[in-house]
């Protein structure tokens, strides 16, 4: 029997039809969606409910685009339901999606999976694998920052048969969501880029990270590699304990350490990327900013390695890598350059990139150096020393014209820089709304060099789009030809 019969989905989701397959129903579905503007004829719609959208209210949507199966939780959907498509309740839609796919994964013995978490450099880990391993096999990648418990299972669910490899981000927001999604994963190959002071509210210390991130080794197959970072070494101890509960496994250690599996040296960077080499012996060039992306290489160095790859094929691959959007990119907007790292935030992150933009602003030698940082969210009791610690290393750097501080937590690193700066080097806005973008945009001159960086619900990318506004409104018309 096929895994995607439709009486098979009904069973390794232990669901109840509401509506059963109709004679002209598809008898097997195919890959799965949420969204009906995205969907594919043949998919599994998994109606979620959200805060802000139900997907209940989008059957018949589905209905049109091809679904072959929708998902439900409201036993009172079919007087309202599209007649043919089937219907499969159960208890909980976000459930049996997570249900599905760790069924699903059961199925796929020749595939081999790869799990990338980490507190910092998950999704450009995750690209720069993608970049080495779709060269040379075949398979599929979590797209964007699919590494929720919708992503992930999704991400799995979007497997064909005769994958050679599927690679999946895994991130979590609290205790033992990783754990949940290791378990359906089921790596191979579980990959930590770093471990920093993330969402410090829910995991509430760097111990409470280490565990979580750690926790990622609890999924891994019998015989699999952990591919770690080396510092801090709490956390191949933590990822050690985990391997050695009832299973064998290998860790491989990455970084600067002198002990690391994987030593990253002479890492070098200019405005067209990084340049590394491992254990004094393979260089490799990635085309990222930031020093701090030597190790993300060196992860991806050490999987492709486990894929059986030589070093000058990996050297290949990721020389031509991609930057994720909104992470380390030099943009141009009119006569100002930007390194967008507007994604997201924390205080090891955002430090790397004050780092990443004093190395890329000697090269340049710009107008000004101007910085718009804005608040770190999640941080819990650890936010005001948090962004004070981000206002001393602001303060720290001379070179730096113009800081430009948004919402109510940068307060805490705007006080600490007035204590150095004079106040018309520091601007603190409470918020950054559409109006405040074009308020900062305006304020920028040609030949400015300006980071941008804050976490995802600040959205700092404001900037650069009015940025883009105001180099649209100033663009001379072309004549007609006549």
């Amino acid at each position: 029997m096929s895994f995607w019969e439709l009486e098979n989905l009904r069973s390794a989701m232990s669901g109840s039809w509401l509506a059963r397959p109709g004679k002209h129903s598809p008898a097997e579905a195919q890959g799965a969606s949420i969204d009906t503007r995205t969907l594919k004829r043949g998919n599994i719609f998994f109606a979620l409910k959200g805060e802000k959208v139900d997907g209940h209210r989008f059957l018949d949507a589905a209905a049109r685009a091809g679904a072959a199966l929708a998902v439900v939780e409201d036993s009172a959907v079919p007087s309202a339901a599209p007649e043919g498509l089937a219907l499969l309740q159960v208890d909980n839609v976000g459930r049996a999606l997570l249900k599905c796919a760790g069924e699903y994964r059961k199925t796929l013995d020749g595939t081999r999976v790869i799990s990338v978490g980490g507190s910092n450099g998950k999704t450009t880990t995750t690209r720069l694998i993608e970049a080495v391993l779709s060269r040379h096999f075949r398979g599929v990648s979590s797209p964007k920052s699919f590494n929720n418990a919708i992503g992930v299972p999704l991400t799995i669910l979007s497997a064909r048969a005769g994958d050679q490899y599927l690679l999946c981000e895994v991130g979590t927001n609290a205790t033992g969501e990783i754990a949940e999604l290791a378990g359906v994963a089921a790596p191979e190959i579980a990959v930590i880029t770093s471990i920093g002071r993330e969402h410090l509210e829910g995991l509430n210390s760097i111990r409470g990270v280490i565990a979580e991130e750690a926790s990622i080794a609890s999924g891994i197959r019998p015989g699999g590699v952990a591919i770690i970072a080396s510092n801090p070494p709490e956390l191949a101890d933590a990822v050690r304990g985990l391997l050695m509960g009832g299973k064998t496994g290998t860790i491989i250690r990455f970084g600067a350490e002198p002990d690391a599996d994987l030593r990253v040296e002479s890492v070098s960077t200019d405005e067209l990327g990084t340049s590394f080499s491992i254990n004094r012996r393979s260089k490799f060039r990635i085309p990222l900013l930031g020093a701090h992306n030597a190790t993300n290489g060196a992860a991806a160095v050490a999987v492709a390695r486990r894929f059986g790859l030589e070093d000058g094929a990996i050297q290949a691959a990721l020389a031509d890598a991609a930057s994720p959007e909104m992470r380390m990119r030099l943009e141009i907007k009119g006569p100002i350059t930007l390194l967008n790292d507007a994604y997201n935030a924390n205080p090891d992150s955002m430090l790397a990139s004050l780092r990443a933009f004093a190395d890329l602003a000697r090269h340049r030698n710009p107008a000004r150096r101007v910085v718009v940082l804005a608040d770190m969210l999640e941080m819990g009791e650890a936010g005001p020393d948090a962004h004070r610690e981000i206002g001393d290393a602001v303060g720290a750097d001379p070179s730096i014209d113009l800081a430009v501080l948004v919402g109510p937590l940068m307060m805490f690193a705007a006080e600490r820089l007035r204590k150095k700066w004079t106040g018309e080097r520091v601007m603190n806005l409470p918020r950054l709304d559409d109006e405040h973008a074009r308020r900062i945009a305006a304020m920028l001159r040609p030949g400015d060099f300006v980071l941008l960086k804050g976490s995802r619900g600040m959205g700092v990318e404001r900037v650069a789009k009015a940025l883009e506004g105001a180099s649209a409104s100033v663009r001379p018309k072309q004549e007609s030809a006549v």
